[in-house]
């Protein structure tokens, strides 16, 4: 892996703080940031599972206050309706 010269130096750094290879300490901080994304993108797929279940209860209560809101069904046969119709000339 190719680094730029201050970033080696950075994590050189860090390998002599923590009495490690320069290797191992790219391999650690590689597996933590790993861990770190993934779990991240975990937060984030609950999050929008969570809010597609809050979009999906709001569409029912909706349905639902609407459905209170209809008349009840008429009783009886229907009646038939003579629409009117201007005389053609």
């Amino acid at each position: 892996m190719v680094l730029p010269e201050d970033l080696c130096e950075r994590l050189a750094s860090l390998a002599e703080d923590e009495s490690r290879t320069v290797s191992n300490m790219a391999k650690v901080l590689i597996q933590q940031g790993v861990e770190a994304l993934e779990r991240q993108r975990d937060r984030q797929r609950r999050q929008g599972q969570g809010e597609r279940e809050r979009q999906t209860e709001r569409f029912r209560e909706v349905l639902e206050r609407q459905e209170r809101g209809k008349p009840s069904r008429l009783r009886g046969a229907p009646r038939r309706l003579r629409l009117w119709r201007p005389l053609e000339h």
